[in-house]
């Protein structure tokens, strides 16, 4: 059970790190594609920068061992951003891939965060 869990984790995390290590550079780069994407939601184009650069960020603290304060902060600060990528392409009518990848990530995001060793969480109690 102890090794399906760790397979689960390090699958979804891969999965998900990869998207937002990705994402996180096209949006500091300001590639144009996501730059419409922003425009057509309603947002800001620094919000790209912002979004990119916290992304980074993020994917470097989840993946680093020990830090368990800043991976769950990490970890939430990807599921708000993803569930509101997803609430925000639906609002605005989009369907299939545009709201695809946010639910995909969001996910992937909770099964890493769920099936995550002990060593990666705080300890409660």
């Amino acid at each position: 059970m102890e090794k399906r869990n760790l397979v689960i984790y390090w699958v979804a995390t891969g999965l998900f790190c990869v998207g937002m290590m990705s994402s996180g550079i096209s949006q500091v780069v300001g590639v144009k594609a996501l730059a419409d994407i922003m425009l057509h939601l309603g947002y800001p184009l620094y919000m790209m920068t912002i979004l990119g650069i916290w992304k980074i960020l993020g994917v470097i603290v989840v993946l680093i061992p020990r830090f368990k304060l800043a991976k769950e902060w990490a970890y939430a600060g990807f599921f708000f951003t993803m569930t509101g990528a997803l609430i925000s392409h639906l609002i605005c009518g989009d369907t299939g891939k545009a709201i695809l990848g946010p639910l995909m990530q969001t996910v992937f995001i909770v099964c890493s965060w769920y099936f995550r060793p002990a060593s990666r969480r705080i300890a409660v109690g």
